[in-house]
């Protein structure tokens, strides 16, 4: 029977983002692609540890109980360089740690980023930086997510998710007028177009599907008072007034929404995150991702100018 990914919230993700695979990774750069083979057979059921991502796919999973068991409202496909047979550890190590994936693209040595069409995904999570690149560079949404050394309060039920606004959730025209012209002219062109809203960047489709979902959760609450809701959407951005008005009023014209907002006008983000503690936040800038990555799990959007290389330089 045909299955039907078209009105899901569907995420790639790779093993890299999901395992701590350090273990595996070490044998394969020392001692070569066949003796990682070996070693992944021989540690075929030793389960993998849990990497910076598996908090918010879990999470993020969970919210499935609030549709029929057989109309899911997310689907996580597995998106692997590993080849079939050494992808069977981390498939082992998804059932061992009760995570509902079923679906899986391995292909030995070989990027599978360029399938996320086809598998209709909003966004895709990878430890691999290249491959993270190469998707952004073809127009897909896709992230680098960054070591951190944050440990989850499993008892916790709720997912909270952090977003920047240029380069992340709108496109980066206003970011390259900031590069070329300064603040005050960046402000000044912001307040001018206010009621013209940003093309939306490369999560806004993620941020659509959240949305779905937290109107699911709406519903849900409305036939029982007693429910609380899980999935808590914050914007936490540079920008400040007067430029703040033209991001909240984009995401109103787009049709996506957001919880909180926080315009911090160049204020340290990374105090922020450890407040507002989100099982996962995506920026464009490493200068912001530095602070916030060691306590928040932080994901890298290579994306706009701030992510291009200056002429001359690869």
């Amino acid at each position: 029977m045909r299955y039907d990914l078209s009105d899901r919230l569907v995420v790639g993700i790779a093993s890299s983002a999901l395992f701590d695979l350090t273990d595996g990774d070490a044998v394969f750069r020392e001692e070569g692609e066949d003796a990682y083979r070996v070693y992944q057979r021989a540690h075929l059921d030793d389960v993998l540890a849990k990497g910076v991502a598996f908090p918010f796919v879990r999470r993020l999973l969970s919210l499935n109980d609030l549709a029929v068991p057989s109309d899911p409202l997310v689907e996580v496909i597995i998106l692997s360089r590993n080849d079939p047979d050494t992808g069977m550890r981390v498939m082992r190590s998804i059932a061992a740690h009760g995570l509902p994936i079923s679906r899986a693209v391995f292909r030995q040595g070989r990027p599978s980023y360029r399938f996320m069409p086809a598998l209709n995904m909003s966004l895709f999570l990878s430890a691999n930086e290249d491959d993270v690149r190469e998707a952004v560079a073809q127009g897909l949404p896709a992230g680098h997510v960054l070591d951190t050394a944050r440990v989850d309060d499993e008892a916790d039920p709720e997912l909270r998710i952090a977003f920047d606004f240029d380069g992340v959730l709108a496109g980066d025209s206003a970011e390259r007028i900031f590069q070329s012209s300064g603040l005050e002219e960046f402000r000044a062109h912001e307040v001018r177009n206010a009621a013209t809203p940003h093309d939306p960047g490369p999560l806004g489709e993620f941020l659509g599907g959240i949305n779905r979902i937290q109107r699911r959760e709406e519903e849900r609450r409305c036939k029982d008072p007693g429910y609380r809701p899980r999935l808590r959407v914050s914007l936490v951005t540079a920008r400040d007034a007067p430029a703040h008005e033209r991001a909240v009023r984009s995401l109103g014209q787009w049709g996506l929404r957001v919880n909180d907002a926080f315009f911090l006008g160049g204020v340290d983000k990374a105090a922020v995150m450890s407040a507002l503690d989100p099982h996962i936040f995506f920026d464009d800038q490493v200068s912001h991702l530095n602070g916030t990555a060691p306590a928040t799990p932080s994901v890298h959007i290579p994306f706009g100018v701030v992510n291009t290389p200056p002429a001359g330089l690869s």
